[in-house]
């Protein structure tokens, strides 16, 4: 089992979502709560967070969550609903496998500010490399 800093480190190459200031805030098999602090640059025209921004953070949770302990695993399908609007200035993304199969794994990702609103889900499945 890898620990916490040696999965920082592992997923500190991971050059977009950290240099969108996303972090890991936890992590163990198969879990991960990974957060961001909302900026000026992660809005939109409207002035609300873009949703590609919620989508990062939880593809970046995913990544985490299911790449741990030499286990490789890549993204087939991801469906994202946003549930509602932000309203704070932190999000958080906790990513839960549901089924680990041979070849196959699920996870839900669910998304939520820093005041508690639920603000989007996603369900990744993803393909174990061998």
């Amino acid at each position: 089992m890898q620990t916490l800093e040696e999965i920082k480190e592992l997923f500190s190459r991971d050059r977009f979502a950290t240099e969108n200031g996303m972090v890991i805030d936890d992590a163990s098999e198969h879990y991960a709560k990974c957060s961001l602090t909302l900026t000026d640059r992660h809005k939109n025209a409207m002035g609300g967070v873009m949703g590609g921004v919620h989508f990062t953070l939880a593809d970046f949770a995913f990544a985490v969550a299911s790449n741990q302990n030499d286990e490789r695993t890549v993204a087939l399908n991801t469906d994202i609903s946003y549930i509602g609007a932000v309203k704070g200035t932190r999000l958080t993304a906790e990513a839960k496998l549901i089924k680990n199969g041979r070849s196959a794994c699920f996870y839900i990702v669910d998304i939520t500010d820093d005041l508690g609103n639920l603000v989007a889900v996603v369900k990744c499945s993803g393909f174990h490399v061998k």
